[in-house]
């Protein structure tokens, strides 16, 4: 009999005084003798992973396989990829939350960015950093080290970006009422918006919607119902069931029948 797969993850809250930079870190082991692959769906958020162990892997949509040798950047995270972790590997990621991944490197790419992060920086830290947490044995220990690395190098967030990241209000327009507020141009927030965040905010609307739509299956499914398609249409605002199934194809390349079918192998950063 082959040997099973024993992959093992969890969750790392952060401290209060960072909920505004990370919304958390997660950590995943092989601990058996052969590979194991997931996949990732969309977070929009822009990621630095740590790999631990033989090389790590990601593979997007278009099938181009990416290695990760100690540490990389990659996000914002718009569409689903696999990842896979060789055996007897690790990897720890922290996913940095609306613009702190800007505050803390001063750039954002409004593209897939996919990048050693030394070479952000033009310094070798990213990598020094990566030797200091291979001699740690526990992950919260590990993630502590990363927190305080961080603190001196973030800047503090303008008055704009913090009003963008907490707007909560469906009904109203966010970049219109910002803009009164701030006395801006609405022009001036959208570009504030795609140059700190990385994405627009209508992108993110369309993404909270597949991501509602994603947690009534979830819910239902846990609760052994029998998925009622027209009731997720009509709760998260779809037209049809066509307009459904085009951003289920767009954000993790399935149809939502398909996701129900092998949700089990997919993993939602999103889920408590």
């Amino acid at each position: 009999m082959e040997p099973q797969p024993q992959y093992n993850d969890f969750r790392i809250s952060v401290p209060a005084e960072f909920e505004n930079v990370f919304t958390h870190f997660y950590f995943a082991e092989n601990t058996s003798d052969i590979p194991v692959t997931k996949t990732l769906l969309p977070t929009y958020q822009t990621i630095l992973l740590f790999c631990f162990g033989e090389n790590a892997s990601m593979s997007a949509h278009e099938k181009t396989t990416i290695y990760v040798d100690k540490s990389i950047v990659f996000g914002p995270v718009r569409q689903a990829f696999e990842y896979t972790l060789p055996a007897r590997s690790s990897i720890l990621v922290a996913n940095f939350k609306d613009d702190s991944f800007f505050r803390f490197f001063g750039k954002v790419s409004v593209e897939n960015l996919i990048k050693h992060p030394d070479e952000l920086l033009n310094d070798n830290c990213f990598t020094d950093l990566w030797y200091r947490l291979s001699e740690i044995n526990s992950t919260v220990e590990q993630v502590s080290y990363i927190l305080e690395f961080c603190r001196p190098y973030l800047q503090y967030q303008d008055a704009t970006s913090h009003l963008l990241s907490s707007f909560e209000n469906d009904l109203l327009s966010p970049v219109k009422v910002i803009a009164e507020q701030t006395h801006q141009t609405e022009r001036n927030v959208q570009r504030k918006q795609k140059e700190q965040f990385g994405y627009s905010l209508k992108e993110l609307a369309r993404y909270k919607r597949f991501l509602k739509a994603i947690k009534i299956i979830e819910e239902e499914t846990k609760q052994q119902n029998k998925l009622k398609w027209f009731t997720v249409i009509d709760q998260c605002g779809y037209y049809d069931q066509s307009q459904l199934i085009h951003d289920f194809k767009h954000f993790i390349n399935l149809s939502p029948s398909q996701y129900l079918k092998f949700q089990q192998e997919i993993c939602n950063p999103k889920s408590e």
